[in-house]
């Protein structure tokens, strides 16, 4: 594998009252990552939330009414996605969503689409105690894919799931190259939780998580008020990888506009760390069961 050039958006929550404006936010936004080179694209969690300024004032300022607000919006965004990464010829993971199923239950779910298409979906696994408390959003029930794209095998972690081991874990048998982990959390204790079970799973199952963060503030939006995070790149600490495990990350966890971080890594050399690294955590993951 070559060299991947890869795209994680620090995402700003803007109010975007119509749908024609969003067409053209989403697609000029997916235009500037493109033409710096990305061939991978990753927006955060909840990125799609943003339809819900398309809403009357009360519908989006209520909690509850949001996210059954949006749900007639979303095959239109499942549509411009996946056009947006077919006419790009990219890999594109546009965040995630609350999505209504047919059961009746809202799940937080994360969709990919390829230069062919829709790739498949991954629902969130574990809830936050806001959307379990205070949202009603239901754990996945479909467990973890992995999934075969032209860039490589990848693997979804959304938000509070990069703060689980097994999951990670599970994902690495799977031989996923790369890790996507779309956040959303609104306090700095909550970004840095994020990043530190990703570089957690970066080091434990020696592989590359890539993140995409909300970013700023959007007081028209109950669950989306407050942002606060860094787009990186977690990988390894081990030979030709930074000592501390940041391969890129943004600037500030503080933005005006939404910022993409751009970076470009060779997943080999991430792989072969398993075979010739300083340290094994891989192959000597089961030995701690024994003590």
């Amino acid at each position: 594998m070559t060299a991947l050039t890869l795209a994680a958006c620090q995402y700003k929550i803007d109010l975007i009252e119509r749908w024609e404006e969003y067409v053209l936010h989403l697609t000029g936004l997916v235009h500037q990552a493109v033409e710096r080179g990305a061939k991978l694209v990753l927006l955060p969690e909840y990125a799609g939330l943003v339809l819900a300024g398309q809403l009357d004032t009360a519908t989006r300022s209520d909690l509850h009414g949001s996210i059954a607000g949006i749900q007639p919006l979303i095959p239109a965004w499942v549509e411009l996605c996946e056009e947006l990464a077919r006419t790009h010829s990219i890999v594109f993971q546009p965040g995630s969503a609350p999505v209504l199923d047919p059961d009746g239950q809202y799940r937080n779910r994360a969709f990919l689409f390829g230069p062919d298409g829709l790739v498949g979906h991954q629902d969130k696994i574990i809830m936050t105690r806001f959307e379990r408390e205070q949202w009603g959003i239901a754990a996945g029930r479909d467990g973890l894919t992995a999934f075969d794209t032209p860039l490589g095998k990848l693997g979804i972690l959304i938000c509070y799931d990069n703060e689980f081991p097994m999951l990670a874990h599970s994902l690495a048998e799977k031989d996923v190259d790369l890790i996507l982990a779309p956040s959303c959390t609104d306090t700095l204790a909550g970004a840095y939780r994020v990043r530190i079970g990703a570089q957690a799973r970066a080091l434990e199952n020696q592989i590359a998580v890539l993140s995409s963060p909300t970013a700023g503030t959007a007081p028209w939006s109950p669950a989306l008020d407050e942002n606060r995070g860094r787009a990186a790149l977690y990988v390894p600490s081990d030979y030709g990888m930074p000592p501390n495990g940041i391969y890129a990350e943004s600037k500030s966890d503080a933005v005006e506009e939404s910022h993409w971080l751009i970076t470009e890594i060779d997943l080999d050399t991430v792989r072969r760390l398993r075979t010739e690294g300083q340290v094994a955590t891989r192959r000597d993951w089961p030995e701690q069961f024994g003590v």
